[in-house]
């Protein structure tokens, strides 16, 4: 099996030692995101899950993009919430992104803490 790592400046470089995606066997697995803006480094929507869901959105487009795939692509994500509370507020802003008849399968869990203390992170997986 080969394995492609698949990096973009239009997403947040990785702070540690991971990749933003790593494309094998057909499939792109993009690591999470975090609603960081690529050029600043900084927190997008602190306080709003809303505009970070779209930020989140945003950083998992350009990186399957970069991979050759789209949101059309995506056969599995995984969305961290700080709090259960922000479900409905992401969901709105998820559902934009993902025709409900053709959307990927997903989970969907609230943990103790994500990093910079946001409120969303989302990873997938997408066929390429």
């Amino acid at each position: 099996m080969s394995k492609r790592v698949i990096r973009t400046e239009k997403a947040p470089a990785p702070v540690g030692p991971y990749n933003q995606a790593i494309a094998a066997s057909g499939l792109v697995f993009v690591a999470g995101q975090i609603p960081l803006d690529a050029g600043s480094g900084e927190i997008i929507g602190a306080g709003d899950v809303t505009r970070q869901t779209q930020q989140v959105m945003a950083n998992l487009e350009a990186i399957l993009q970069a991979s050759g795939a789209g949101f059309d692509d995506v056969v599995k994500t995984t969305v961290f919430l700080a709090d259960m509370n922000d479900f409905a507020a992401m969901n709105a802003v998820y559902a934009s992104f993902f025709d409900e008849a053709t959307a990927p399968a997903r989970a969907c869990v609230q943990v103790s803490r994500l990093p910079k203390d946001v409120l969303v992170e989302i990873d997938c997986i997408a066929v390429i």
